[in-house]
């Protein structure tokens, strides 16, 4: 099986086992701090747990970089690394709130460049968002573009202002005063609503955002014609540890990139 079939296939189990958790009182739980630093609650484990199996069971050799359970070795081929964040949005997915999603990505190489497939679930709506390199990106099997064909006065950006502090915020108020804006929780899955053309972009200037949360939605975007660009306007790249941290702009276009830069920078 190709490295996209694993990603799907494991994604899918996740939505099977895990979806259904939410809002219960058997999503919660304190279960620790898991190795990107948040609390891990039990629906995090259960997915974490589901999509571990799905890769041992299909003999698929990597080094799983885990939001929670950290670094697993699966021995065999192909090696490369699978990049997990099993429920991203888990605080929604906790409170029941309808947005948070499984984010998994495949790379080949050490590097978030590097990253060759990706899945991103709804594990609420059960739509499937999956890219490959040189592939395209697509919606179960509808292809996607990035894009709106409404104006500028019907753009949409969504911020991630999640304990954001006062200059970032100082940053974000002129996108605030140009545009419609939003934030629902889970970036990966609001990356994949980048790709779909329902947003026109995804900013986080927080410098605070882990590899596992963007990994899959970069490749989503890039794939859909969209752009994902670091503070200095160059495409985003990192490396895959854990004490990395991220700002980044998701964007629909090149047009929409500089609209934002300016309004940030000016």
């Amino acid at each position: 099986m190709t490295p996209i079939d694993i990603l799907r296939g494991a994604s899918s189990r996740v939505y099977n086992v895990a979806g259904g958790l939410a809002g219960t009182p058997d999503a919660g739980g304190d279960l620790g701090i898991g190795a990107g630093g948040d609390t891990t609650h039990n629906i995090d484990a259960t997915a974490e747990n589901a999509v571990l199996s799905h890769l041992r069971e299909n003999s698929f050799g990597c080094t799983v970089l885990g939001e929670e359970c950290g670094r697993v070795e699966i021995p065999g081929p192909p090696g490369g690394s699978v990049i997990m964040d099993a429920v991203d949005g888990s605080v929604n997915s906790v409170r029941g709130v309808p947005f948070f999603c499984c984010s998994l990505a495949y790379a080949a190489g050490k590097t978030l460049g590097s990253v060759t497939d990706a899945v991103v679930t709804d594990l609420s709506g059960g739509g499937q968002y999956w890219a490959s390199r040189g592939r395209g990106a697509f919606l179960d099997d509808r292809p996607l573009r990035t894009g709106s064909s409404l104006g500028a006065g019907y753009r949409i950006i969504t911020l991630n202002i999640s304990g954001a502090d006062a200059a970032a915020a100082s940053r974000l108020q002129p996108v605030m005063a140009a545009n419609h804006t939003r934030h629902f929780g889970a970036n990966a899955l609001e990356m994949a609503y980048v790709a779909r053309g329902w947003l026109d972009a995804l900013v986080d200037v927080r410098g605070r955002i882990r590899v596992q949360d963007v990994a899959a939605g970069c490749l989503l975007v890039r794939e859909a014609g969209g752009l994902v660009l670091d503070e200095e306007g160059a495409d985003l790249d990192s490396d895959l540890g854990y004490d990395t941290r991220l700002s980044f702009v998701a964007a629909s276009g090149r047009k929409v990139a500089d609209e934002l830069a300016a309004q940030m920078n000016g």
